[in-house]
């Protein structure tokens, strides 16, 4: 054998480079390459089927209660399946709610499983399944929670007493785990409310806990949530929230170790019910996301998204927070002074109110929100308006906030480009270039002269390779413009990116000279 085949690294490598279909060829032709090639061969399994397809075909018959065995498995099956079973490290199941024959077959096998209690996946780090949950799903989940469970991500539209049974005992069958993610969308909020005390109950066993995504569990499971002291990222779902309102005499204590908290609601007033039962909110980033039953829901949202944002200052720790991101998928048309609460965060890097806002704004408001924010690296303010009812800022407001913030790195703004007084097309910065964009979003911005608008771009942005187009192709933007204004807006911003391009190829070879 050659020297470098007896090097485990480099048989590792090896093995890690090779693609799938060629793996169990690899794991046969050398006795060095097995181990290791049936370690990338099994070590993701996205379907049961290929340890089904390790045994008998008729190893199974049809009962009147699904599948069953012929016989019981002998001890070389089972040193075959195990063979395979300890190597596996995630597991991901995707499929209808109604569970599959080669679902039910493992079921079988699993719970005949001599070594029992111990699990056929001893070393499994991972398990994603979005196969419903019904007692199928939970003879197949209490298998699969191991110790070794790092990673676990949950979706169901409705869930039997055995799955709830099985979720129950989270705490104890996963005590290591360190990201949750549970999706559960069910048709009415009763089932919300019964579920919620299975996963409260886990939840405040899982102290290693540093990622969860999941449902608003109400007082009981927020109080446990709070308590999560390695907890650092946490993603609240509150369109599925439990019947009931909080009624707790004294505020909870909030979150105070928090790198990352998302709001998602459908309903101002929910989302407000959650915020007003908090003491505190320190987290360096809060993203809020609301629902496109948003409007539906309030007589006025402009008004509810103003009381709600006003309450954000009261709770949230102003020096640490350090990016705000405000978005929805059904526009709300508003002012700009429904904004001023924010001005509170003066420490924020990063500040998005985009994909749910059309805000009018003039150059000197805009300079104004922004002021108390010098270290601004990334602003977003709705790139998508009404044409004619939205007012937007000119090119005076956006020389006005690169002088203000001049470290910004990503840029997405409406604004009016066929207005150019004042402005000097040969140098329309003066000497304060932004050497450091490279992301800029102008929406759809009002145009004239594609020829000027890159003109004044080039010479603002110097390292500037092109407009971001990328905006025209989401759903928000079909809401402001028709199908023929939006194909003739985009080949005029087509022709800035070809402007700009060109512009900066005479730039370079007249460096390179």
């Amino acid at each position: 054998m050659h020297a470098a085949l007896q090097n485990l690294e480099v048989i590792h490598v090896v093995s890690s480079h090779t693609e799938r279909v060629t793996l169990p060829a690899l794991a046969s032709a050398c006795r060095a390459f097995q181990s290791p090639a049936l370690n990338v061969l099994w070590r993701d399994l996205h379907s049961m089927e290929p340890l089904v397809r390790c045994l008998p075909t008729d190893l199974f018959r049809l009962s009147s209660y699904g599948q069953a065995l012929r016989k019981p498995l002998d001890n070389k099956m089972w040193d075959t399946l195990v063979k395979y079973t300890f190597r596996v490290r995630s597991i991901t199941v995707k499929q209808t709610s109604h569970p599959s024959a080669l679902i039910v077959s493992l079921n079988v096998i699993m719970l005949s499983y001599p070594s029992a209690p111990a699990s056929l996946f001893p070393n499994l780090c991972e398990l994603t399944w979005y196969a419903g949950g019904s007692h199928f799903a939970a003879e197949f989940l209490r298998m699969t929670l191991v110790p070794s469970l790092r990673v676990l991500t949950l979706r169901f539209a409705s869930a039997s007493s055995t799955f709830l049974s099985v979720l129950s005992s989270l705490g104890t069958l996963c005590p290591h785990l360190r990201s949750m993610t549970l999706r559960y969308r069910p048709t009415t909020e009763d089932s919300s409310s019964k579920l919620s005390p299975f996963i409260a109950q886990p939840i405040s066993q899982l102290h290693k806990l540093h990622t969860l995504m999941l449902w608003d569990l109400a007082n009981t499971g927020m109080d446990h949530i709070m308590q999560l002291q390695a907890l650092r990222s946490l993603d609240l779902d509150l369109r599925t929230s439990s019947v009931g309102e909080r009624q707790s005499l004294l505020p909870f204590p909030g979150f105070h170790h928090l790198h990352y908290l998302c709001l998602r609601f459908g309903a101002f007033e929910r989302a407000m019910d959650l915020l007003s039962s908090l003491q505190v909110i320190r987290s360096k980033e809060i993203k809020i996301a609301f629902a496109s039953c948003i409007a539906e829901s309030s007589e006025s949202p402009s008004m509810s998204l103003s009381q709600f944002l006003a309450i954000l200052p009261e709770i949230c720790d102003n020096k640490k927070l350090q990016r705000l991101s405000l978005m929805g998928s059904k526009v709300i048309h508003t002012e700009l002074a429904v904004f001023t609460p924010l001005c509170a965060f003066r420490n924020l890097i990063v500040l998005r109110i985009e994909r749910g806002c059309s805000t009018s704004i003039s150059d000197g408001e805009l300079c104004q929100m922004v002021a108390a924010r010098p270290m601004l690296q990334v602003l977003k303010i709705s790139c998508y308006i009404a044409i004619d009812t939205t007012a937007v800022p000119m090119f005076h407001g956006l020389l006005g906030v690169l002088r203000l913030c001049p470290f910004l790195t990503s840029l997405a703004l409406a604004i009016d480009t066929t207005k150019l007084e004042g402005i000097n097309l040969r140098s329309p910065s003066g000497e304060n270039l932004n050497t450091y964009l490279n992301d800029l979003t102008l929406g759809n911005s009002l145009i004239a002269s594609p020829l000027n608008v890159a003109l004044i771009l080039s010479g603002i942005f110097p390292y500037l390779e092109q407009v971001d187009l990328d905006c025209w192709h989401t759903a928000p933007m079909n809401s402001f413009c028709s199908a023929i204004d939006k194909n003739s807006a985009m080949e005029t911003w087509a022709s800035v990116n070809s402007l700009l391009h060109g512009f900066r190829i005479v730039r370079e070879r007249i460096v390179a000279s």
